[in-house]
């Protein structure tokens, strides 16, 4: 049983970083796609980022471009997203998934399995 487990989540100020992590156990990593989402109060689940299999292909949300920067660590198990220039707008909940394909989506209806998330709070 694939389980992926994030963690890195906190308070920060505007214009500060965080570096989210998601850890997955359990199965062959390194043949997953890795995607980020995120739940704010009152809005519905948003693409964030996403990595291929292979790391080739990323893929980001408009809102975070630039921001945002998606890796993986195969021998670790691990995905991260490094998350810069933070705004208040960016607060939310921020879940990693897999997508045992291997590809990029951004939507979430391709993605098997899911973190229990990890919260992101950027103060004004």
């Amino acid at each position: 049983q694939v389980q992926l487990v994030e963690s890195g989540g906190g308070l920060v100020q505007t214009g500060g970083s965080l570096r989210l992590s998601c850890a997955a156990s359990g199965g062959t990593f390194s043949n997953y796609g890795m995607g980020w989402f995120r739940l704010a109060q009152g809005k519905e689940r948003e693409f964030v980022a996403a990595i291929s299999r292979s790391g080739g292909n990323v893929v980001y949300a408009n809102s975070v471009k630039g921001r945002f920067t998606i890796s993986r660590d195969d021998a670790k198990n691990t995905v991260y997203v490094q998350m810069n220039s933070l705004k208040p707008e960016d607060t939310a909940v921020y879940y990693c998934a897999a997508d045992f394909g291997g590809f990029v989506y951004s939507e979430t209806k391709y993605y098997e399995r899911w973190g229990q998330g990890t919260q992101v709070t950027v103060s004004s």
